[in-house]
This record gives structure tokens, C-alpha cells and sequence, in this order.
């Protein structure tokens, strides 16, 4: 008889500077929302921090989300579309999925340790549990991809590397990948790409560092035969500590299911000015990697695509991260979150410049940015490609389609 969907989990943190990882509270369930209840243990710690304010100030009895179904910075611990994949696929293939599907608290539950942030989540208040041990090999993690995006049950020998995968937000199959000293998200290929999807995400994130944006640091190799793109993870210290961190979405109290699309620029570029570290410095990275973006048509830039680090009173921007070109033949392309407050979403360059003064910019230094983003696209294409490995046909199939479109530059 397949089990009960749990109806509580204990939520546990690594304070900053901490190795270790102490009982923060716990989840429940109550109706169709979670309601959560810092302990009395975590109250009366002089080290304690909020796990995010505004949804979780430290007080005392049950805290119920502001909007959703659960806090927002709960929420982003937890795995997306491909970790719920992955997850259902190992709980059906030992007969352990609930009898209603896979629910919130399951998927916190059953996915692994190592999640993005500094939050875990536990059966108990007591015993901390690691799930996973990040040993599986980069070729087991692509064995496991394969097998979850055809549906097959895996064999237990790769249960390690299966709980390894679902970790990361995403609908893309990835992993968590221990290195030696760091740590790597595994980016794989997919059998539905009709383009080569990992290596352009190499081309754009090295561009964009050359560029000097803050981005995460990535390489590009293969398992199986298939591209793998390595990302280093920007929330782990070379210490051990974890950051922790919150996503644009959360930091805009937005609900993903009926709210996700009312994300703006200019909203997050509100709270830049009040709630970050260094805002001016932040608002001029933000908006360069709005114009990145739009140069290599990464229109995929959601608000969940962006995140902060929390330190439990301010918000730092994290190194930009998923900046995927998305496949163009040309034409009209509009950009998820709208540039402007009058809703303008177009991905062209010249209506940045006309709102560059949300980001606390003048026309001329918003020009002077774009002007050097391109400069560094063209001079640097060829080397980038031969470094992500594009042959030449991906390279000139992608040159003025993902990589500089007209429609970009139109009227600039």
C-alpha cells in the first residue's frame, strides 16, 4: 500500500560561518497552506537569524506565507520541475511514492542535503541525516538523466547519484557534482534539444565574464558522449560554509502559480535601493545583464533566474546565473520580465536605454555599457566558440540569431 503524504518537516539551517547545521523549526501542513513555527531552541540562540524577513520574521507560534501556498524562501530550497522528475522516479521504482502523487513535503523530504542555500529539511528535530553523499560520478549523473527523461526506473546501483540530481531548480536535467575542493553543478544535454543548448550556455556565461559581469564560473566537457556544462556553486565557501539565499521571486513576493508574470525590473530594482548591499553598484550589474541578456537572447529571464544572498538583514546580488540563448530565427522576441513600468518587454537595446534611470543610470552611461558588451561579443566570438567546442556551423547558425539578432540593435 503506497504511504501517506508526510505532514510535517523539521527545517534546519547552517547560521553564517557555521559548519554545522542547527533545527530552525518546522513545516506543516494546515488545509491547503504550510504554516511555519520557529523553535524555542532557535528563538533563544544569540546567533540566530531570520530565515527571510518579510515572511519569516523570529516570533513566536505559527507564521502562515504572505502569498502562495508556503513561504517563498522555503519554497526555493526545494527541488523544481526536474528534481520532482527525478524524485518520483526513485520513490515509484521502490514503491514509496504517496497515493496522491508527490506533494510539497515529500519533495523536501526525499530530495538530498546539499540543496542550493543554507536551508535542509529533516523527518526529525533531534538527528540530522544527510541524504546523499555527492560521490557518484560525472558519467553515473549522466546515466541517471538519461534514464529519468525516457521514464525508466533506475537500477539501484545509481540510487546515490539518482538523489544527487534532484537538487537543482530547473526543468533541465542536472546534478550536484563534487570536485576535489569544489563543487559543480552538472548541466546535461537533453535528448529534445534541436540545438546544441549546453554549449551555447558555455558561449554566453564566458562572454558575459569577459564582458566583466559578475557570473558564475563554468567549463564545458562530456559524459557519455554527450556536453556537460560545470557550474561552480557560488553558495558554498571554500571554507564549508553555506550562503543563504532567496530567489527575485521571493524578494518581490510574487506567487509562482498565479503572479510569476507580474515580475518587473524595476520592482527588483526598488528593492535594490532599499534592502541590498551596495545598490548603485548592484542596479549597474543588473542592468548590464539585462542588455547581456537581450544580446544573446537569453529571454528566459524569469525572476526566479535571478537570486540574492541573505545574511538575515540584507540582500547581496548572487553572480548571474542561466544565461541560456534561446533558440531565434529571427523577428520580434520579448524578454520575461518587462524592462520598464510601463510593461515595455521587447528585447531591443534601445528601449534599455530609454529606462537605463530606473537603474540609477544616464543614457550615456547605459550607451557606454551595451557599447562594451558588444565590442567584447564580437572580438571574443570565435575564441569563446573554440572553447565551448561549437563547430563551425553551430557557430554561424547561432552568430546574428542567438548572438547579436538585428532585432536587438534596431534603432540603437
Amino acid at each position: 500500500m503506497p504511504p501517506s503524504e508526510p505532514t510535517e518537516a523539521f527545517v534546519w539551517i547552517w547560521l553564517p560561518g557555521s559548519l554545522h547545521p542547527v533545527v530552525a523549526g518546522v513545516l506543516e501542513q494546515r488545509g491547503v497552506m504550510f504554516a511555519f513555527e520557529y523553535a524555542q531552541s532557535y528563538l533563544a540562540r544569540p546567533d540566530r537569524i531570520a530565515l527571510y524577513i518579510p515572511e519569516l520574521p523570529l516570533e513566536p507560534g505559527a507564521i502562515f506565507p504572505l502569498v502562495g501556498e508556503v513561504a517563498g524562501c522555503l519554497r526555493d530550497a526545494g527541488p523544481d520541475s526536474w528534481g520532482q522528475r527525478v524524485i518520483e522516479n526513485r520513490l515509484v521504482g521502490n514503491g514509496r511514492l504517496p497515493a496522491n502523487g508527490l506533494g510539497l513535503l515529500t519533495s523536501l523530504l526525499e530530495s538530498a542535503s546539499d540543496r542550493i542555500g543554507a536551508l535542509d529539511f529533516q523527518a526529525s528535530p533531534f538527528d540530522y541525516i544527510v541524504r546523499a553523499t555527492g560521490k557518484a560520478t560525472l558519467n553515473e549523473l549522466s546515466e541517471v538523466a538519461t534514464y529519468v527523461e525516457a521514464g525508466e526506473p533506475l537500477p539501484p546501483a545509481l540510487d546515490e547519484a539518482l538523489l544527487q540530481a534532484t537538487l537543482i531548480g530547473g526543468a533541465r536535467p542536472k546534478a550536484v557534482l563534487d570536485d576535489n575542493d569544489r563543487q559543480l553543478i552538472a548541466k546535461f544535454s537533453s535528448s529534445s534539444d534541436s540545438y546544441p543548448v549546453v554549449k551555447a550556455e558555455f558561449v554566453a556565461m564566458e562572454l558575459a565574464r569577459r564582458a566583466r559581469l559578475d557570473v558564475a564560473s563554468v567549463e564545458i566537457t562530456s559524459a557519455l558522449g554527450k556536453d556537460v556544462l560545470l557550474v561552480e556553486r557560488f553558495d558554498r565557501r571554500t571554507d564549508g560554509t553555506r550562503r543563504a539565499m532567496v530567489s527575485a521571486l521571493t524578494i518581490l513576493g510574487l506567487d509562482p502559480h498565479t503572479e510569476g508574470w507580474y515580475a518587473t525590473y524595476p520592482d527588483l530594482a526598488d528593492q535594490i535601493r532599499s534592502r541590498f548591499t551596495e545598490p548603485e553598484n548592484s542596479l549597474r550589474e543588473l542592468f548590464s545583464r539585462v542588455t547581456f541578456s537581450i544580446l544573446v537572447s537569453n529571454t528566459d529571464d524569469h525572476a526566479r533566474n535571478h537570486a540574492a544572498f541573505w545574511d538575515g538583514s540584507m540582500l547581496t546580488l548572487t553572480p548571474a546565473y542561466d544565461l541560456t540563448p534561446s533558440r531565434r530565427s529571427g523577428g520580434e522576441a520579448t524578454q520575461a520580465m518587462a524592462i520598464g513600468r510601463d510593461g515595455y518587454k521587447l528585447s531591443q537595446l534601445v528601449g534599455c536605454v530609454e529606462r537605463a534611470s530606473e537603474f540609477l543610470l544616464s543614457k550615456a552611461e547605459a550607451r557606454a555599457i551595451i557599447d562594451h558588451q558588444i565590442d567584447v561579443i564580437r572580438a571574443n566570438w570565435e575564441d569563446t566558440c573554440d572553447l565551448g567546442r561549437l563547430s563551425r556551423v553551430e557557430r554561424e547558425s547561432m552568430w546574428e540569431r542567438q548572438f547579436i539578432n538585428p532585432f536587438a540593435l534596431f534603432d540603437y
